[in-house]
């Protein structure tokens, strides 16, 4: 029997989760500040004159403003030389207050007003009268296009190397909410492993997964739950239908959460039961995969170089080529942080360079349809000399979460 799976039951483990919301504290206003300033200089270092934030990732990353996206345009007004200005519907105003980090005017626009005429005003007033304006690049269409029908004299571009850029360079206190995170899903990984048994199915595994993130202090339950039994892992984003655990299966869970807005993401396969020889062998295949991503991982290559590395061992072994399955038939890896995906992105022929401080999965899958698949997830963040692990790898095979 593989150890640390089985054993127990859900009932006990959700009764052991501890709840470490506060181990790290969340960003503050400070930060949010420095962010603010960084943004800026990055704006005049590339000549944009303003930078449109809408109610995404980007607009919470920058000034700590948690809105949303809706069909009302949200969000907020930085010039690349003065000060922020928030954008909302009139009735929203005095909500908003109540909701920002860093201060600013907020403008309202009534229901039958053009709330990209109050875009146009704002730059007005900080004398953004022509010029480059960056439109965040999580916006929305209609959005973009309203902006810019609205400022036929001015030039649009993505916001990409202005928010992007930033935020692929995490700071150690992002980096500390990240491993965090991370420690905590891995922790509840191990739970959910312990608690399986004959006839369990993958339904009430995702059930526990939802408790148990939120008893840890997670903002929410999972943003995204995996829970895959036998043959049916050999899809990497899941089938549309339950399956029931059977001595034998390999299971597999790709589970993550939000902790002060960061996102957890890590997957864990192992066999429930004694591993077959196939499957040890494929096991032990995707590990040596996945850690020769890490080898390869250091500031000044290019985002491609790990997917080369990840899969360079795959297909070595007889799987593939390229995409193709038998082998690893998606990218080895995405950025995280506010999004569960974000940039970089270690995809083939990606020319990205990655820098200190950025953090991203490795997490090559080998699928073998009418078989099984494996997939081990594991983060890393870019130090100045090369790459650390978020999180311990998988131990082994036979030992997946180092109990022995």
């Amino acid at each position: 029997m593989t150890i640390g799976v089985g054993g127990s039951d859900f009932a006990t483990e959700l009764g052991r989760i501890p709840n470490r919301r506060d181990a790290v504290p969340p960003i503050g206003a400070e930060e949010h500040a420095r962010r603010l300033a960084a943004a800026q200089a990055r704006m005049a270092e590339l000549g944009i004159a303003a930078l449109w934030l809408d109610g995404t990732t980007n607009l919470a990353w920058l000034t700590g403003l948690r809105h949303g996206q809706s069909e009302r345009p949200v969000g907020a007004v930085l010039p690349a030389r003065g000060a922020l200005t928030y954008l909302c519907p009139a009735f929203e105003v005095e909500r908003l207050k109540t909701m920002l980090t860093l201060p600013g005017e907020v403008r309202g626009w009534e229901e039958d007003e053009d709330p990209y005429l109050a875009f146009t005003d704002i730059l007005r007033a900080a004398d953004v009268a022509g010029g480059t304006v960056a439109l965040d690049d999580l916006a929305r269409v209609f959005v973009a296009e309203g902006m810019r029908g609205a400022l036929p004299n001015h030039r649009f571009i993505a916001s990409a190397p202005v928010t992007s850029h930033l935020r692929q360079r995490k700071s150690e206190h992002e980096v500390a909410l990240l491993r965090q995170a991370m420690g905590m899903t891995l922790d509840i990984q191990a739970a959910a492993a312990r608690a399986l048994r004959p006839g369990v199915t993958t339904t009430e595994v995702g059930d526990f997964l939802a408790a148990a993130h939120r008893k840890a202090g997670f903002d929410s339950g999972p943003a995204f739950s995996i829970v895959l039994f036998g043959e049916a892992t050999a899809y990497p984003h899941g089938v549309p239908y339950p399956q029931t655990l059977a001595e034998g299966d390999v299971v597999l869970i790709d589970v993550g959460a939000p902790l002060h807005g960061y996102m957890s993401d890590i997957t864990r396969s192992y066999i429930f039961g004694e591993p077959s020889a196939r499957q040890r062998q494929i096991w032990n295949l995707d590990h040596a995969a996945q850690a020769a991503g890490i080898a390869a991982a250091r500031p000044g290559i290019a985002a491609g170089a790990i997917d080369d590395a990840v899969r360079g061992v795959v297909v070595a072994a007889g799987f593939g080529p390229g995409h193709k399955v038998p082998g690893l038939p998606h990218r080895a890896g995405h950025g995280i942080g506010l999004d569960v995906h974000e940039a970089p992105y270690f995809v083939r022929g990606g020319k990205e360079i990655l820098a200190p401080g950025a953090t991203g999965s490795i997490e090559p899958t080998i699928a073998i349809y009418g078989e099984f698949g494996i997939r081990l997830e594991d983060h890393i963040v870019i130090t100045e000399t090369g790459a650390a692990w978020l999180t311990a790898p998988a131990k082994s095979v036979d030992d997946p979460f180092g109990v022995a």
